[in-house]
């Protein structure tokens, strides 16, 4: 029933533009992680910070209540700010038993998190406290890795973005994609999401393949930008 109501959605969207469409259940073998393909750009595998939020501040305070570890974050605002908070308490298994959002201007954040383990208890332990704090400043840094690279003779567009422990990916990247390069007048030519390990963590990889009918006329830096920012909210194109 699934598939017939996804079959009659893409018909009502693409009417006489739809050729054939067939849809399968995906195998164990197109669903494994593996690890970082030798084609990836460095760009993307590496961890050399090149586009990212702005500074990043993390502290724990295990004085200011009874019960709980005070958790401060100042941070520039993005889409999914409080998602990639959550899932990365979540990997955690920490617990948040009340929580406080400031937006002052210029997109600044200030979040005061109340949170506790799994047990209920602070986390007093020094090495968990760095290891939370590094953790949420590097994903809060940078959420999302874009680059725009050369695949042959061929443009690659290449959006990456961390993996829960849960095995979910991170909500409509492939849509703010798509509505990004249609903004910026940039046909797609083929489309790839697969999974890899980088590092010591699992990211979902879009490469998309650029029309070169059209990517040229768009320069690569204004492409990798606007894509980068439509993802982050910051602005239009």
């Amino acid at each position: 029933m699934r598939q017939e109501e996804t079959y009659e959605a893409l018909v009502e969207v693409m009417q006489a533009a739809i050729i054939s469409c067939n849809i399968e259940k995906v195998g164990p073998e197109v669903t494994a992680c593996s690890q970082a393909s030798p084609f990836l750009s460095s760009a993307i595998t590496n961890d050399v910070v090149l586009r990212t939020s702005n500074n990043v501040s993390v502290t724990m305070d295990n004085s200011f209540s009874p019960a709980h570890t005070l958790v401060q974050i100042v941070c520039q605002d993005h889409k999914g700010l409080l998602y990639d908070i959550m899932r990365t308490l979540k990997d955690y298994n920490i617990q948040i038993s009340y929580g406080r959002f400031y937006l002052k201007q210029g997109r600044k954040c200030e979040i005061d998190l109340f949170i506790t383990q799994a047990d209920g208890k602070k986390i007093i332990d020094p090495s968990m406290q760095r290891a939370l704090s590094s953790r949420l400043q590097m994903e809060l840094l940078q959420p999302l890795r874009v680059a725009v690279v050369s695949r042959g003779p061929d443009t690659e567009l290449l959006v990456a973005n961390p993996v829960e422990l849960s095995s979910k990916g991170r909500p409509l990247v492939f849509h703010d994609i798509t509505l990004a390069l249609n903004m910026l007048n940039t046909c797609i030519f083929l489309a790839e999401i697969g999974r890899h390990v980088i590092g010591d963590q699992e990211w979902e990889v879009y490469r998309v393949l650029l029309d070169e009918g059209t990517s040229l006329s768009t320069p690569r830096r204004k492409i990798e930008e606007g894509v980068w920012k439509l993802l982050m909210g910051w602005e239009q194109i």
